[in-house]
């Protein structure tokens, strides 16, 4: 059908840019669909017309034949009035013969409805057939295209987490990490220099305070043997 050739030839044309470009496929796509579509409303347009028409020549032909057995009947009726010598034989002749030519010419029309009949009914057929097999691959390639938009959204996932890896130097990562190490053991040996600094601080305070409560209690004794000395 139309439709395949044209999503062939799209192919063909641009199957070298497809290959790089992931839209482009999925728009192909979903232009074939569209346009699948379409055909699949010009092709059930179609079918119903064809239908319509199988339909008013079905119901022609169901006239035909009852008119042409009417005037069966007629021809025979007035043979039996002629039989009767209730009318003329000259005037039954006359109006059997015509009802005889009715009959004809409505059975010609009877004829000519049952080969409309079985034209349309082909048409119907092949109408149904190609009606379906639209049908059945709009849904093909509907599911397909959901498929494919999902590869889609799992490659360029993929692809972006990849790049995002490759991105990453592993030697720039080690030297940021030595020189980050190098940083907080600077600043463990600075803390530790203050608490040293703090500690010896403390240290020499404690010693004067030593120092200084050994001069008082040296005070403190001369004093008392002083006292002795005076009769104090």
């Amino acid at each position: 059908m139309s439709i395949f050739r044209r999503l062939f030839n799209v192919g063909k044309s641009e199957a070298h840019s497809a290959i790089d470009k992931m839209e482009d496929p999925i728009k192909m796509t979903e232009q074939g669909i569209r346009d699948m579509k379409n055909d699949l409303t010009d092709a059930l347009e179609g079918l119903a017309q064809v239908k319509a028409m199988l339909i008013r020549s079905q119901n022609d032909k169901t006239q035909f034949d009852n008119k042409a057995k009417d005037y069966q009947n007629k021809a025979m009726l007035i043979l039996q009035k002629t039989q009767k010598k209730s009318i003329s034989a000259e005037d039954g002749d006359r109006l059997a013969r015509e009802a005889l030519v009715k009959k004809e010419e409505n059975t010609e029309h009877s004829k000519r409805c049952g080969v409309e009949i079985e034209k349309f009914s082909k048409s119907v057929s092949q109408l149904e057939t190609n009606v379906n097999s639209l049908k059945n691959n709009v849904s093909k390639w509907e599911n397909e295209l959901k498929t494919l938009k999902a590869r889609v959204k799992v490659s360029n996932a993929t692809k972006n987490l990849n790049k995002q890896m490759a991105a990453i130097d592993s030697s720039s990562t080690v030297n940021m990490l030595e020189k980050m190490r190098e940083k907080v053991s600077q600043e463990e040996a600075l803390a530790d220099a203050y608490g040293n600094i703090a500690n010896e601080s403390k240290s020499v305070d404690e010693e004067l305070d030593r120092v200084l409560d050994n001069t008082s209690a040296s005070a403190e004794s001369d004093l008392d043997a002083l006292k002795k000395q005076m009769g104090m």
